[in-house]
């Protein structure tokens, strides 16, 4: 939630310096949008990875570990249950948006998608590797409670910032118009991983693990003179390359994915672009 505040912050402070300006050029278009995504996600192979020898007290043996977990499957967490409950506004799939219209065919915008990324328990998967000196490759079930459980669901968190292209498609009258929006963009990952190995739990800080490039496409939809609705789809590509997960030394788990997102949003805008 303080990401959005940071965002909200950000465009009044803008706005308010380009306000003077915009009353003499008549051109720049300022906007905010709010709303939820449901996500798809390919299967990923995870590398985990901990050279320490210190003694871990929990699972009696020292953190050191260096395995890889292929072809998991994993899959979003949307919690739209709790869009009801005002306080918890923040907690189902949310994402938000800010940008400017420089004129109204092209703009650029920061772009963020709290998605939630879980692999699914006790799933059938290969795992090769080790685990101290014990060698292993065969099938395992991934059992949380003994295992492996792995999520990022206090956000898979993409930020991006994107170039948007607006196409018109019907524009009837000055209360209404309906554009094709692309936006293409890049930019970093940022989750917080929820993980429990060998029976241990630790939900990580949230942490820079990686990048992300992708590209967002849909309807859009202005009414009135501030309103606008977008309904879109996206696909990415996100390359978590250090998640932090358990160890006493420099426990990292890494893993990238390509996800497919639907998502709807609904908006302000400040100025103009005519």
């Amino acid at each position: 939630m303080r990401y959005f505040y940071f965002l909200l912050l950000f465009g009044i402070c803008f706005n308010s310096f380009s306000q003077t300006d915009s009353l003499k050029k008549k051109k720049g278009q300022l906007y905010f949008s709010w709303g939820y995504t449901r996500a798809k996600y390919s299967k990923s192979t995870l590398h985990f990875k901990n050279n320490s020898n210190k003694f871990n007290e929990f699972t009696q043996q020292n953190d050191n570990y260096d395995f890889v977990v292929y072809d998991a499957v994993a899959t979003d967490r949307p919690d739209f249950d709790k869009i009801k409950d005002v306080i918890n506004i923040t907690i189902p799939q949310f994402v938000c948006r800010g940008g400017y219209m420089f004129n109204n065919k092209w703009g650029i915008e920061i772009n963020y998608d709290h998605t939630k990324y879980v692999v699914t328990d006790y799933q059938k998967v290969r795992v090769k590797g080790r685990v101290n000196n014990n060698y292993f490759d065969q099938d395992t079930i991934l059992n949380p409670s003994n295992f492996l459980h792995f999520e990022h669901t206090d956000g898979a968190n993409f930020w991006m910032v994107n170039a948007v292209r607006k196409m018109s498609l019907c524009n009837p009258n000055k209360n209404f118009d309906a554009s094709w929006v692309v936006k293409p963009g890049a930019g970093i990952v940022f989750p917080r991983t929820d993980i429990t190995l060998f029976g241990e739990r630790l939900n990580n800080d949230w942490h820079v693990a990686g990048w992300i490039v992708g590209v967002e496409s849909g309807l859009r939809m202005e009414f009135f003179r501030y309103g606008f609705f977008e309904f879109v789809g996206k696909g990415s590509f996100a390359d978590y390359t250090s998640c932090l997960v358990l160890g006493k030394g420099n426990g990292k788990a890494r893993h990238h994915f390509f996800t497919a997102q639907l998502t709807a949003t609904i908006g302000l805008k400040f100025g103009s672009t005519k």
